[in-house]
Parts: structure tokens; C-alpha cells; sequence
């Protein structure tokens, strides 16, 4: 059984740093590609960025050069490091365990195995 557990979220300002963690069980975490998605209310849940076994990565548009992401294989974890954060960057925050990272157009289809969600506030 997947089990995905995220941790991290909370208030922050504008401006500042959250540190989102994933911690997988169930799956051969090294050898699956991660990724990490937002919603916020109102919208469809979009990908904010996904890190392949091989450590390829792929990144939204509207987060680049702001965020990154790494993996441990050693601790089955998954990091998202979100830096100069924007109140648009509010949303619940969603780990996925196991998708296709589609190396010709650098994307990222989601697999079934999705966490609890962790929220993510940005405001002064």
C-alpha cells in the first residue's frame, strides 16, 4: 500500500520560505519519479514540479527560479524548497508517487498515489 505523507506547509509572508516534505512508504521510492502539485480553491490542480529516479526535473513556469525541488532516496523522501513566495503561491500542496516524466516535452503525467495535501498560506 502507498502511503504518502506531507509535511511543512503553514503562514508565511511574502517574500519568504517554506520547506515542503514527502515522505513515501509502499513504493521502490528510487526508482519512481516524484512530483509535486497545488490547488488552490476555486482552480484545477496543477503541477508545480517533478524530480525523475535519475534527478531530471521540471518545473512550472510560474515557479522557476523560485523553487526547487530534491529527493533523498536514503530517507524515501521528496523536498520542495519554495523561496521568495508570492500570496499566489497560496494553495493546498500535493505529493505524487510513481508518474511518467515525458522526457520530449520535459512534463509530468501524475499517477494515481497522491498524498494528504498540506496547506500552503502566503500573506502579510
Amino acid at each position: 500500500q502507498v502511503q504518502l505523507v506531507e509535511t511543512g506547509g503553514g503562514l508565511v509572508q511574502p517574500g519568504g520560505s517554506l520547506r515542503l516534505s514527502c515522505a513515501a512508504s509502499g513504493i521502490f521510492f528510487s526508482r519512481n519519479a516524484m512530483g509535486w502539485y497545488r490547488q488552490a480553491p476555486g482552480r484545477e490542480r496543477e503541477l508545480v514540479a517533478a524530480i525523475t529516479s535519475g534527478a531530471y526535473t521540471v518545473f512550472a513556469d510560474s515557479v522557476k527560479g523560485r523553487f526547487t525541488i530534491s529527493r533523498d532516496n536514503a530517507k524515501n523522501t521528496v523536498y520542495l524548497q519554495m523561496n521568495s513566495l508570492k500570496p499566489e503561491d497560496t494553495a493546498v500542496y500535493y505529493c505524487n508517487a510513481g508518474g511518467t516524466y515525458r522526457f520530449g516535452s520535459g512534463g509530468y503525467t501524475p499517477s494515481t498515489y497522491w498524498g494528504q495535501g498540506t496547506q500552503v498560506t502566503v500573506s502579510s
